[in-house]
């Protein structure tokens, strides 16, 4: 099968097939004589478990790692566990970032309680007078990549396309 036909079947774009290629998460396919990529039902199943691991919001070097494990199926999975577990513990660390993201966010929404004008408006005046006083990345909020991968941030235009994909593919 041709790429679009792959791209349609898994339900992905030609382009994210082929950022997976020259990432080697994919591996190369054959040829045609006119150059055109040719795809197999291994590419559908791999591309697959890709997708399902960047739903499960996996670093592109977890993913990596994940693939060379299933390629080898005689090694030990104590190291596929310290990966998940690794990968576990960011999401914790995540989550408790979240949770005072969100603590943060509902102290500055009772900051503004009746309608006003803008310049009036406790948000705005609460979120000038806070990037006055602290400089974001000095307060703590960032978080560690792990697996020396770079993990994209939540609230992306990627994740909010991720998300409805995952939840097609969890159907």
């Amino acid at each position: 099968m041709k790429i679009g036909e792959l791209a349609r079947a898994a339900g992905t774009q030609a382009e994210t097939i082929r950022y997976y290629e020259r990432q080697r998460l994919l591996p190369a396919p054959t040829r045609t004589s006119g150059n055109y990529r040719v795809y197999d039902a291994t590419h559908i199943q791999r591309l697959a478990f890709i997708r399902h691991c960047r739903c499960l919001d996996m670093a592109l070097d977890e993913i990596r790692a994940l693939l060379q494990f299933k390629d080898d199926p005689t090694a030990d999975c104590a190291d596929v566990n310290s990966l998940l577990d690794a990968h576990i513990g960011h999401v914790v660390s995540r989550i408790r970032e979240l949770k005072t993201l969100e603590k943060d966010l509902r102290s500055l929404r009772v900051q503004c309680v009746d309608r006003h004008s803008v310049s009036d408006c406790g948000i705005i005046n609460g979120i000038e007078k806070a990037a006055r006083q602290h400089d974001h990345a000095q307060k703590g909020h960032t978080h560690e990549p792990h697996v020396a991968g770079v993990h994209r941030e939540v609230g992306t235009a990627l994740q909010r396309k991720m998300s409805g994909s995952c939840k097609k593919m969890r159907a």
